[in-house]
Order: structure tokens, then C-alpha cells, then sequence
């Protein structure tokens, strides 16, 4: 760990063997303080408590903002990915949407009820994101594409800016960016929608996340997801039709957890603290090592295994061992992989000691 990240693992408490970012990142202290923080001020309310707690909003969304290299005005809160992705996906009035086959189930979902109101209809990608593959797929009727920054299954990152440049400036990019996120160090700005919840890779806690939208974005997505908090007088009480709000507000759905605010505020702000550079560059060191070791058990790699086209994502299986049995020997071995059924997947973070390597090592040798 170099000295920018020296003190980030100081800042937790979860276990130094925990490998499973990918799915969950247990939160930092400063998160559980201004969760605690929030929730107990909110029970001791008198008539400063609300606004007071809503302030925590425009913290988190000026964090997130920067994080995404745009501005606040751009920048919505929401409770998680999946929220974002629908909005998204009805924003979209007609045409087709590229979408990869493989990509988490959160982003196809969207697209099979916008294909089922009428709305736009997806086009399933075969393989890989690619550039070539995006560009092989173009046709007139497409309108937009939407992906994953990041594979959850091999961690391989997608080429946001050059699947910028083949799509051109007429078509949407919609990017769902939970597994990438402030530990990959990526072209935000190329999409047009970046989506991505706080509970993995932020480490913020669930029900928290955000999305930060272009220009064209905010132009051509019809707002058909707005609630009564996305719209101008959102104060005024009339009983007509509010216009939509300007800028990324439109999006808002309702008043949204102020505790949940504060979480991710705390959390965006230990990111930026750190930088994502640094977070990045840490996890490249972790996966590097953890590749090692699984390579000399012999098992068989899953995952991108290039830098460069690589986030923090490390997937094997172990031939002629079932993967149930393989991860009760790195529980033994004080070690959390996610599980699947034909493989497991290692997410390390900034905070994995290098320590863990030669532990998953001798978990892998335990099995001969």
C-alpha cells in the first residue's frame, strides 16, 4: 500500500480478509458516525431537525458532482442503481438500445419494460462491449447504449471514451457504473448518464447513490419518471401540474432519506480524500497478487487479467473442485469470496493488507 493510501484502511473495521467488494463494501466509521449522527438528531426533532438533515443532500451530491467531473446542477441522489436505470430506460421515448446479453440483470430489466410499454426496444449484444462491437451493431434506429463500466463477472472495463467516439454526439450513452466508481479511475464524462449506487465500491451503506447526467441528457430523456419532488414550486401546493425542474432535480422521485445522505456524503468524502488514483492503484497491486496466487493452485482464470482493461474484479474456478468446496477452504482461511455456482469471484479494495495473497495461497494449497 503506498503512503497516499497508508491510512485508508485505518479508516474501517471489516475484516482484513474480506474479498467481496464486488458485492458489498462494509462502510468506514466516519459513515456509521454520520448515520448515527442523523438518525439520532432525527429523533430528538424540533423545528430546525428537517432542514437541517436535508442539507446533507446538496454535501453529497457537490462530492459525487466532482467525482464525475460535473456539477451539482447535473447530479441527482438516489436510492440505488436500478432506480436510475428505469428512469433512464423510460426517458428513452422509441428506437433501440444496445445492450450487452451479459451485463448485470439491472440493466436489462429497464429495457425489457420500456420494450413492453412500447418504448424503446432493446438490441441484445453478443460478447464483449467493445469499441468494434458497438460499432458493428450501430444501425439508424439506434438511439442509445447502455452498459456496464465495469463487468461484474471478470471486472473488464469498457472503453467509455471510445465507445464515445463511435456512437457519436447523436446518440445516448447510458452507463451503469456501481462496480467502477470511485476505485476505477475512468472518463465519466463520455457518458451521458452515469448511474451508480454507494453500497459496494463507495462503501456508503445501501439505499444510497447517485446519477449525473449530460447536457444532452437533460435535453433529449423525457422526464416521465419525475415526482412531485422533481418539478419547479416544488412547494406550492395547487393541485396543477408542475413543470419539470431544470437540471438533473427532474429526476428526483421524492424527499429521499437524509440519513442515507449523510452516509454517502461521508463516504464520497473519504474517496475524494484518498483519491481515486491512489484507491485504484492499490487494488491494482491486491489483484496482481491474489492473480498470483490462484495461478499457482493451478485454477483456471476468469477475469480480464490485463491493467489496463482491468477494474478491481478477479474471477476463477478450480478444476475438479466444486466451488462451495473451495470457498469453505478460504473460509477457514478467514478469506470472503463471493460464491457462484461454477466459480468464485475475489473484489479486494484499498484497504486489503498484502498479507492476503499468500493466506489465499495456502487456502488453495489446503485442497491438494
Amino acid at each position: 500500500m503506498d503512503d497516499a493510501t497508508s491510512g485508508y484502511a485505518g479508516l474501517f473495521d471489516a475484516p482484513a480478509g474480506y474479498l467481496d467488494f464486488a458485492r458489498y463494501g462494509p462502510p468506514s466509521r466516519a459513515v456509521l458516525d454520520a448515520t448515527a449522527d442523523a438518525l439520532g438528531r432525527s429523533a430528538r426533532a424540533d423545528h430546525t431537525t428537517v432542514d437541517d438533515l436535508m442539507r446533507a443532500d446538496a454535501r453529497a451530491r457537490a462530492s459525487a458532482a466532482r467525482l464525475a467531473g460535473t456539477d451539482p446542477d447535473h447530479t441527482v441522489l438516489l436510492p440505488n442503481t436500478t432506480t436510475g436505470l428505469f428512469q433512464a430506460a423510460f426517458g428513452v421515448p422509441s428506437g433501440t438500445v444496445l445492450v450487452p446479453e451479459g451485463d448485470f440483470p439491472a440493466n436489462h430489466y429497464p429495457w425489457r419494460r420500456t420494450a413492453a410499454a412500447g418504448l424503446a426496444e432493446p438490441r441484445w449484444l453478443h460478447g464483449r462491449p467493445t469499441p468494434e462491437a458497438v460499432r458493428d451493431a450501430l444501425t439508424a434506429d439506434v438511439t442509445a447504449v447502455s452498459l456496464s463500466a465495469v463487468d461484474f463477472r471478470t471486472g473488464h472495463r469498457a472503453d467509455l471514451a471510445a465507445i464515445r467516439d463511435v456512437i457519436g454526439p447523436d446518440r445516448l450513452l447510458v452507463v451503469d457504473a456501481i462496480q467502477g466508481f470511485g476505485v476505477a479511475d475512468m472518463p465519466w464524462q463520455a457518458a451521458d448518464v452515469v448511474v451508480a449506487g454507494g453500497q459496494k465500491w463507495l462503501r456508503a451503506g445501501w439505499s444510497t447513490g447517485f446519477a449525473a447526467l449530460s447536457d444532452r441528457a437533460l435535453e433529449r430523456l423525457a422526464p416521465t419518471l419525475t415526482g412531485w419532488t422533481g418539478v419547479e414550486d416544488v412547494a406550492l401546493f395547487d393541485g396543477a401540474e408542475h413543470p419539470p425542474a431544470a437540471g438533473a432535480r427532474r429526476f428526483s422521485l421524492t424527499n429521499l432519506s437524509p440519513v442515507a445522505a449523510a452516509a454517502l456524503a461521508a463516504a464520497l468524502g473519504i474517496v475524494e480524500s484518498a483519491g481515486v488514483p491512489a484507491i485504484e492503484s492499490a487494488v491494482a497491486a491486491r489483484i496482481d497478487e491474489l492473480l498470483d496466487a490462484v495461478r499457482s493452485a493451478g485454477a483456471e482464470v476468469l477475469s480480464e487479467t490485463a491493467r489496463p482493461r482491468r477494474a478491481g474484479i478477479l474471477s476463477f474456478r478450480l478444476p475438479g473442485v466444486a466451488p462451495a468446496e473451495v470457498a469453505a477452504a478460504l473460509h477457514a482461511h478467514e478469506l470472503t469470496p463471493t460464491v457462484r455456482a461454477d466459480s468464485l469471484r475475489l473484489s479486494p479494495h484499498a484497504s486489503t493488507p498484502a498479507w492476503v495473497a499468500p493466506q489465499l495461497a495456502k487456502a488453495l494449497a489446503s485442497l491438494r
